[in-house]
Order: structure tokens, then C-alpha cells, then sequence
């Protein structure tokens, strides 16, 4: 097991840039949190809470959920035992993607604060060909993917068996409007983090293997090789 003492690490990426598998790949390796904004929004709105009831006036509206029914969903997380133990350590994954959401957190942890914000670097156009390509299990939530991991009936979910389909978001059409609304919000971001220092900044462009092998090094201190909030 990876020794991660005091992980508080925020996901930052473009969708499709991979981050959601490589956090749960990091969590289970070091034992740690991965807590998912998109597992939360689910548990929200299926347990019907305050939060759940707001957010999915806005999704099922097509629309993005405001910053603070994000944020109180974070720091309600956040709060809990699990993750407020004497010397948590947890993986934040998809939050923040607002730069009030990072000062939120921020007045949240206090003087601990985030300490690494890991930047999935991307190209558009492969960004492009990974979302369009995706396939999302209507029955169990499974993502799959019709050429990095397709199934053995290209029509149904290989955990399940339900039947797979293109959420409206992957569609080409869609896509490049996400990633222009991304890239707005993210830019803030990247500044805001690399001003504290605790950026770092990972090509995702290459298998899974090799990005998680930088991941490791970057959450265990031994990662001198790798910028540190040096890039734009």
C-alpha cells in the first residue's frame, strides 16, 4: 500500500481527461476517500435531502447545478466522520471546477488547506474522440467505451447486461460546448492553485499504467521529476 500521510487532494480535469478512474484506482491503492461529486449528486437526489431536490431541478433541466448546492453538498461530505477524523486523508474528485468553489473548500480545511491539486492534462481533440465514444450503462451506472473498452455485445452493459446508451452530453454536438464551458472555469482554477503551490500538472495522454505511475510518485513526495505548478 502507497503511503499517503494527510492526502487532501482535488481531481482537476477536462471530462474524458480520465481523473474519476485514476482516483478510484489512487483510493484503493492508499486506502483513502474517493469522494466523487457525481456519487454524491446521485445519493442526494435518490435519498430525496434539501440538496438532492435543488439539484435536480437544475439536471433535469439540462442545466449546470449553482455553486452552492455543489458546495454544501461538499461540505457536508466533508464534514462527516470518515473524513473529519484526526488525520484524514481523502481523494476529491470532479470538485471544485468553480473558483468559488476552491475558495469554499479552502475556508473549509482552514490552515491545512488542499495539499495537491492534480491537473490531467489533455488534448482537445482526444479529449473529442474519448467522450463521443462513450457508452453509459441505463441499468448500473457502468461507463464503457466503443473502442478503449468496448463490450462483448456492443448493446449491453458486460456487468449487467443493461442496455448501453450515448448520454445526450457525449454526443460530438455536445461536446465541444463542454469543454469550452470547462476550459472558461478552469483557467481560475489552475492560477489559483499554482499561486498556493500544490499544482501539478500530469499528461494524460498516455495510458492508464504510465499516468498512474506519475500519480503514485506525486502523492508519495517522490516526485521531483514532475513540475510542480511551473506550466500555464
Amino acid at each position: 500500500m502507497v503511503a499517503t500521510p494527510d492526502l487532501r487532494a482535488v481531481f482537476l480535469g477536462a471530462p474524458g481527461a480520465g481523473k474519476g478512474t485514476q482516483a478510484q484506482r489512487l483510493a484503493a491503492e492508499c486506502g483513502v476517500l474517493h469522494i466523487s461529486t457525481g456519487d454524491m449528486l446521485r445519493e442526494h437526489v435518490k435519498a430525496g435531502t434539501e440538496f438532492g431536490k435543488k439539484a435536480n431541478t437544475f439536471m433535469a433541466s439540462g442545466k449546470l447545478v449553482p455553486d452552492d448546492v455543489i458546495i454544501g453538498m461538499v461540505e457536508e461530505r466533508i464534514a462527516r466522520s470518515d473524513a473529519a477524523s484526526a488525520g484524514p486523508s481523502w481523494i476529491l474528485d470532479g470538485f471544485p471546477r468553480t473558483l468559488p468553489q476552491a475558495e469554499a473548500l479552502d475556508r473549509q480545511l482552514g490552515a491545512r488547506g488542499v495539499s495537491h491539486a492534480v491537473w490531467f492534462a489533455v488534448p482537445r481533440d482526444v479529449l473529442v474522440a474519448r467522450l463521443s465514444g462513450r457508452r453509459t450503462c441505463g441499468q448500473c451506472g457502468a461507463i464503457w467505451h466503443v473502442d478503449f473498452k468496448p463490450t462483448r455485445d456492443p448493446s449491453a452493459c458486460d456487468k449487467c447486461g443493461g442496455p448501453l446508451v450515448q448520454r445526450e452530453d457525449d454526443r460530438p454536438q455536445a461536446v465541444g460546448k463542454r469543454l469550452e464551458v470547462f476550459a472558461l472555469q478552469t483557467e481560475p482554477l489552475l492560477a489559483y492553485y499554482r499561486q498556493r503551490q500544490v499544482l501539478v500538472e500530469l499528461d494524460a495522454d498516455r495510458t492508464p499504467e504510465q499516468v498512474f505511475a506519475d500519480l503514485v510518485a506525486v502523492v508519495s513526495g517522490g516526485a521531483e521529476s514532475i513540475d510542480r505548478g511551473n506550466k500555464s
